[in-house]
C-alpha cells in the first residue's frame, strides 16, 4: 500500500470515527448540528473517492444513515423537526454520487445512483412524519438530480475533450505522413529528372563517347536503385491520402534536405540565441535519402523545440554513422520539456511517425542530470545493398 493509498483510507476511517462521536457523544446536540457535522467530516472521504468511489459511498450513506438513526433531540413535541436538520448528511452522499456519475462506467454509476435513493428515500420515509414526508423526499430527490446532472455534465465534457485530443492527433499524424509523402514526392522527381538528363546524355554520345555513355548509365542505375529503395521502404507503410491535398511547397526539382545541411541549420538557431554544437564520429557511409532526410527533420524538430521551451543558450547535436544504424542524438540543458505531451505532443508524434517508418527507435524525455534528449536510431540497408546502390 503507497502512502497516499494509506493516508486516503485513514480519512476514510476519520470520517466514520466523526459519525460515532457526533451520535454517541453529543445525542443532545440538534439534528441541524448532527447533520451539518457529517456534511463536514465527509471532506475526509476525499481521498477515498479518487481511488474507490464505491468505498466512499458505502461509506457516506452508513455515516449518514447513523446520523438520522441516532437519538434524536425532539424540539417541543415536533420529531420531524428533530429530523429534518439530519438529513443534511445525505448533500455529502449526493455529492460522492456525483463523481461516481463523472467517473465510473455507467452502469455502474446506474447501480449506485439506485441504490443511494433507494435508501435515501427509505430513511427519509421512517424518519419524518405529516406533511414534511413529501417535501424531504422531493427535496432529496432534486438533490441527487443536481448531482448527477453535474456529473453527467463533467463527463460529457471530459468525453468530448478526449475526442478532439484524439482527432488532434490523428490529423496531426495525418498530416505529418502527407509531409512525408510529398517530401517523397520531392525526392523521386528529382530523381526522375537526374535520369532523364543522363538518359539523354548517354543518348546523344552512345555512338561517339562510349565511356561518357556508359558513365551516364551507371548515374542511371545508381540513382534507380536509389530511389526504389527508398520508396520500397517508405510507401508500403503511408496510409493512403486524399489526393485533394495542397501541392508540395518546394520545386520539385530541388534535392530535399539532409544532414549536409545540419550545420547550416545550427546557424540558424544560432541566430534565434541557441549555440548549437554539431559533432559527427564514424566513417561518412552512404545513407539513403528517405533515412537522411528523416535524420535531418529529427533534428530540425528537436532544435525548434529547444529554441521555443527548453529556456536554454546552449545544445549539442551528435551524428553517429555506425555499420547498421545511423544515431542521432539532440541534448540541452534547459528545464527538462519541450513544451509538447512527451507522449502526445505533435512534434513527438511526428519523429515517431518518421523512425517507424524506418523501422528504426526513437527516445524522448527528460535527463536525469538535467535538459531534454531526442536520441534516434535508424536502420541502413546493409553494406552489401549500399554498395550495389552506389556502384
Amino acid at each position: 500500500m503507497t502512502r497516499t493509498t494509506g493516508v486516503a483510507w485513514a480519512g476514510g476511517a476519520l470520517y466514520l470515527l466523526t459519525v460515532v462521536l457526533l451520535v454517541g457523544v453529543a445525542p443532545q446536540a440538534s439534528g441541524t448540528v448532527h447533520g451539518a457535522g457529517a456534511l463536514l467530516a465527509a471532506s475526509l472521504l476525499v481521498g477515498v473517492v479518487r481511488r474507490r468511489p464505491s468505498a466512499a459511498l458505502a461509506m457516506a450513506v452508513v455515516g449518514s444513515t447513523a446520523v438520522v438513526l441516532g437519538p434524536p433531540s425532539p424540539v417541543g413535541d415536533d420529531l420531524s423537526a428533530a429530523y429534518q436538520g439530519q438529513f443534511l448528511g445525505f448533500v455529502a452522499v449526493d455529492m460522492v454520487l456525483g463523481f461516481i456519475v463523472a467517473t465510473c462506467p455507467r452502469g455502474h454509476a446506474g447501480v449506485a445512483v439506485g441504490a443511494s435513493l433507494a435508501v435515501q428515500f427509505l430513511v427519509i420515509g421512517g424518519f419524518t412524519h405529516g406533511d414534511a414526508v413529501a417535501v424531504n423526499l422531493l427535496i432529496a430527490l432534486l438533490a441527487a438530480v443536481a448531482s448527477c446532472m453535474a456529473g453527467l455534465l463533467s463527463r460529457e465534457r471530459r468525453e468530448h475533450a478526449a475526442a478532439l485530443r484524439s482527432q488532434e492527433v490523428a490529423e496531426a499524424v495525418t498530416a505529418e505522413r502527407l509531409r512525408i509523402a510529398r517530401e517523397l514526392h520531392d525526392m523521386v522527381a528529382h530523381s526522375i529528372g537526374v535520369i532523364a538528363i543522363q538518359a539523354g546524355v548517354g543518348s546523344r554520345v552512345i555512338l561517339t563517347q562510349p565511356a561518357q555513355a556508359r558513365e551516364a548509365l551507371s548515374v542511371i542505375e545508381a540513382t534507380s536503385r536509389e530511389t526504389l529503395s527508398g520508396l520500397r521502404r517508405t510507401l508500403v507503410s503511408l496510409r493512403r491520402t486524399d489526393r485533394g491535398e495542397s501541392a508540395a511547397q518546394e520545386s520539385p526539382l530541388s534535392p530535399p534536405s539532409g544532414l549536409a545541411d545540419v550545420e547550416r541549420l545550427a546557424a540558424a538557431t544560432a541566430d534565434a540565441g541557441v549555440s548549437v554544437e554539431v559533432r559527427r564520429t564514424g566513417r561518412r557511409c552512404h545513407v539513403p535519402p528517405d533515412v537522411d532526410l528523416s535524420a535531418y527533420r529529427i533534428v530540425q524538430e528537436a532544435l525548434t523545440n529547444v529554441v521555443r521551451h527548453a529556456g536554454t543558450r546552449r545544445c549539442h547535436v551528435s551524428i553517429d554513422y555506425a555499420d547498421t544504424e545511423l544515431l542521432v542524438e539532440i541534448v540541452d540543458d534547459g528545464r527538462g520539456t519541450t513544451g509538447d505531451d512527451p507522449v502526445h505532443g505533435f512534434g513527438i508524434i511526428g519523429m515517431r511517425e518518421r523512425v517507424g517508418l524506418l523501422h528504426g527507435r526513437l527516445s524522448v524525455g527528460p535527463r536525469p542530470e538535467g535538459g531534454f534528449r531526442v536520441a534516434a536510431r535508424l536502420p541502413l540497408p546493409a553494406p552489401a545493398e549500399a554498395a550495389a546502390a552506389t556502384r
